[in-house]
């Protein structure tokens, strides 16, 4: 069986070439991103799944789908902080070297660390042709890329399209 150091370095690799290419960045410190790898291939190999290797999971995969790297929370600790909760993801200015990486609050919610329960399963995302809705009713707004029509629902837009690479400014709010 493979090693952790080599599966952390092909994690590494195949992370760093889907962040590029999905308009993200992993943290240049190479030694502290090889660290959180080893983690996620550890977590990989322990759960099935590759759980944040900064947050305490329960070992159900239900109930931990938002800690998954990468996790629901990525985004908007990207856009508030310049990195993610684990710091594996940064912004383009920490990429750059033009901002430091510091730490940051999690903003899972308590109630979920650490509980091996699923949580409740959503709502439909569509209840009839041409008529889209949040999970559940007001929860997030919905946002629409003007350039090839990706809908997401969260509180901003993400700062690249992931399927045509749009800036945030091509980002338009979704009526629901």
């Amino acid at each position: 069986m493979e090693d952790i150091s080599a599966k952390a370095r092909e994690l590494r690799e195949k992370l760093s070439r889907e962040a590029e290419e999905a308009g993200y960045h992993l943290n240049p410190d190479t030694e502290f991103t090889l660290m959180l790898c080893e983690g996620l291939a550890a977590n990989q190999e322990r759960y099935g799944y590759p759980l944040c290797p900064c947050r305490l999971g329960s070992g159900a995969k239900e109930a931990d789908l938002d800690i998954i790297c990468p996790c629901d929370y990525r985004d908007a600790d990207l856009d508030d902080y310049g990195c993610c909760y684990c710091a594996l993801y940064v912004s383009a200015e920490v990429a750059e070297g033009k901002a430091e990486v510091s730490s940051i609050p999690d903003r899972r919610p308590p109630e979920r660390v650490g509980r091996a329960e699923a949580p409740p399963p959503a709502a439909p995302a569509v209840e009839e042709v041409g008529t889209v809705r949040p999970a559940r009713a007001g929860s997030m707004p919905v946002w629409r890329c003007k350039v090839c029509g990706y809908l997401c629902a969260r509180d901003k837009p993400p700062a690249v399209c992931p399927i045509c690479k749009a800036a945030r400014e091509r980002f338009e709010p979704f009526p629901i």
